[in-house]
């Protein structure tokens, strides 16, 4: 089921080895074009454009935009027990992780009577999206909602496609969800109509505003990753998500039944999700691949994770020791990565590209996607190598507050003037020394 490539004679060069690793083709600039009308229609006509869009593409048209208060309560009741006892312990784990990463404000003193404060204030209104296609992600609603919660964002709308199926309003889970957390604005829409909104804001349906967003997280389909690069600038964004991946960096110790019940488990989000397995023994690689035959036969989903582990994207890699196999899964830069190796503690604190790493036989990738308290909102497609995945710290910015007194500044006064001349931008100096009833003849 799994396609191979043999590296145990020897790992190519990065160039070489980037070019060989399966990958999915994922073409977000083909599809710019086809969202910016979307996007334009939006901007022009607000939310009677997003709706349109809604009937056209999901086949329901809401009533309104914004979901009633009541629908939420209403969803939260009718949630089977056990399963919104799954959300409040998903939401506890994760609010437990997060409050760690809130960062505090620091003042430095430069020199006496100056100092540099850098305060953390968070965005001021931030739209989560919630994707709503071949399944429901209410998991999702907490990886946005906690970390934005936790940074203090006062403003906070849940974005989720409308379903059919429910009356034009997103998936109840959603809503139990959103309705659990505390948040009490949800919008029934999905898609670049989302993000565009979102962007944009508009007038519902009854006349109330829908107020326009800072930024906008969370993933969603490749037209949700082209709206986002398309309005990047007009709002702020997380990251560019694509289709999910697992790499599965394993030695002759590993279980091929957990293996590939994991490969498994991220094939099973969509036909284009990658499941890669990085390993140092045929034999494992041979046992993996009887294990996907009969697990992937038992499964629910069985054509739609056939097609992801049959796809180029998917694929095991034999490498000649697990040193290789760490500049192979460095390479990858998967979104999600298990250490499932001998000594895993040791071997997962060496790697320096992954979105997640999930280290021995009892730390899959599931228990990140719900309930380790880790954030599953992660950079895909190798972005891994440059970005990281949605914290506390993204809903944060970074302001330096500068407070310098006379006799401070009058101290740096001449190394300002000199690097002011030294550009050519003598008024930069003069802005220091007018300060002081000097000036300087040029």
């Amino acid at each position: 089921m799994l396609s191979r490539i043999d590296l145990r004679a020897s790992v190519p060069a990065p160039t070489e080895l980037r070019a060989l690793l399966p990958r999915a083709a994922v073409d977000v600039d083909a599809v710019v074009e086809r969202v910016r009308p979307v996007i334009d229609a939006v901007r022009d006509r607000g939310a009677e454009a997003a709706l349109e869009y809604a009937e056209q593409f999901d086949r329901v048209r809401p009533e309104s935009v914004r979901v009633p208060h009541a629908a939420l309560r209403e969803a939260l009741d009718a949630t089977d027990p056990e399963v919104r006892a799954a959300l409040e312990t998903s939401i506890e784990r994760a609010r437990t992780v997060h409050t760690d990463q809130r960062r505090v404000d620091t003042t430095t003193q430069v020199v006496p009577g100056g100092t540099v404060t850098e305060r953390w204030v968070p965005v001021s209104r931030v739209g989560l999206y919630a994707p709503g296609g071949l399944a429901v992600y209410p998991s999702s609603v907490v990886m946005n909602v906690v970390p934005a919660q936790t940074a203090g964002v006062e403003g906070l709308v849940v974005c989720s496609p409308p379903q059919a199926e429910f009356g034009g309003r997103p998936h109840p889970l959603i809503l139990a969800a959103a309705a659990l957390l505390g948040v009490d604005e949800v919008w029934a829409v999905g898609g670049a109509q989302a993000v565009a909104l979102l962007a944009y804001g508009g007038t519902d349906t009854d006349g109330s505003a829908l107020e326009p967003v800072d930024m906008v997280t969370g993933p969603g389909n490749i037209y949700v990753t082209a709206a986002k690069r398309v309005l990047r600038g007009r709002i702020g964004i997380d990251s560019e998500a694509g289709t999910t991946e697992i790499a599965i960096l394993a030695d002759d110790t590993a279980d091929p039944v957990h293996v590939a019940a994991d490969l498994i488990s991220q094939a099973e989000h969509d036909p284009a999700a990658a499941s890669v397995l990085v390993t140092t023994s045929p034999a494992l690689a041979d046992a993996v691949d009887a294990e996907l035959d009969a697990q992937v036969a038992t499964t629910k989903h069985t054509e739609r994770i056939t097609t992801a582990l049959g796809g180029p994207q998917s694929g095991t890699i034999l490498v000649g020791d697990v040193e290789d196999g760490l500049r192979v899964v460095d390479a990858y830069a998967a979104e999600h990565l298990e250490i499932q190796t001998a000594d895993a503690r040791d071997v997962a604190a060496r790697v320096r590209n992954a979105g997640a790493v999930f280290v021995g036989p009892h730390s899959p990738v599931s228990l990140g996607d719900y309930c380790a308290g880790s954030n599953h909102v992660l950079p895909t497609g190798g972005c891994a190598r440059h970005s990281s995945g949605l914290s506390v710290q993204t809903f944060l910015r970074g302001i330096h507050v500068v407070d310098y007194s006379a006799d401070a500044l009058a101290e740096v006064a001449d190394r300002v003037v000199a690097l002011a001349d030294a550009e050519d931008l003598p008024a930069h100096g003069q802005a220091v020394t007018a300060r002081f009833g000097r000036r300087k003849d040029r």
